[in-house]
């Protein structure tokens, strides 16, 4: 591996474990700006404070979450977007390059690519042509990969998602973000496919934390190597507990339930 890529990783990937907890930021484009994230500042405070390996930011919001003072975090830079406003929110556009990033500082790259939407063969061109910029620079590449449009029937079905992995992984991705598949089993034959870490979505606001604590710690079982997860992060009422929780699990090996008894402690 490139060793400035190898160094990358370290900085969002904790290099004894091997594992990664990653909080995006970047849902002020597509849906503006939410609950949880309107003080960027206080956002990656709390995250960071938490012991979280990475944000992902769009470029301009860098400047408005920048680590002025205080622990550093490593910074993802997303280079597509689109929005919920548009009639067809799923086909994903550059908006940055590699270039922007590395001026920013950024540790690595993401990019979001929906497998099945009518742009589809856009957003695979655009994949792999921020593949190969990406590995010039030395710079990790996180694909986010998703299967919807017209013939998909189940995002989460355990073949499709094995499906996105794998375009993720063979396109040139360092690290694939799929959605979970719903239990270990299915999701092992998902991470057993890919020869690069695999992190899982988080999908919708969840109603328990007992069920995403849950869901974290088997993605983990199964071979996963941490999480890319937004909302059920920045949205709870108390994220730096939480990323403490999930501290316990990712890189600590704790069970759910000790991460329960310090979440509610």
């Amino acid at each position: 591996m490139h060793i400035g890529k190898a160094i990358r990783l370290e900085r969002i990937f904790n290099r004894n474990t091997g594992r990664t907890i990653v909080v995006p930021m970047d849902h002020g484009v597509t849906v503006g700006p939410i609950d949880g994230l309107v003080d960027m500042r206080e956002a990656v405070g709390k995250v960071v404070d938490g012991g979280a390996n990475a944000v992902i930011e769009h470029k301009g919001l860098v400047r408005c979450g920048h680590r002025a003072e205080g622990k550093d975090i490593g910074l993802i830079v997303h280079l597509s977007a689109s929005t919920s406003l548009s009639p067809f929110p799923n086909a994903k556009s550059l908006v940055a390059s590699v270039e922007d990033a590395i001026r920013l500082g950024a540790d690595a790259v993401s990019i979001h690519c929906n497998l099945g939407d009518e742009t589809e063969s856009a957003m695979l061109n655009d994949f792999g042509r921020m593949a190969s910029d990406a590995a010039n620079w030395g710079i990790p590449l996180l694909a986010m990969v998703y299967a919807r449009g017209p013939k998909v029937k189940d995002e989460y079905d355990p073949e499709v998602v094995a499906h996105c992995a794998r375009v993720g992984t063979e396109l040139g991705a360092d690290v694939v973000k799929v959605p979970y598949t719903g239990d270990i089993d299915t999701f092992a034959k998902v991470c057993d496919s890919c020869c690069v870490p695999v992190v899982i979505a988080g999908g919708p606001k969840l109603d328990s934390t007992r069920a995403f604590l849950q869901m974290v710690h088997d993605s983990l079982e199964a071979g996963g190597a941490g999480l890319s997860v937004g909302r059920n992060v920045f949205q709870h009422k108390n994220p730096t507990r939480l990323v403490e929780s999930l501290n316990m699990i990712v890189h600590g090996d704790e069970t759910v339930e000790a991460a329960l008894n310090h979440l509610n402690a």
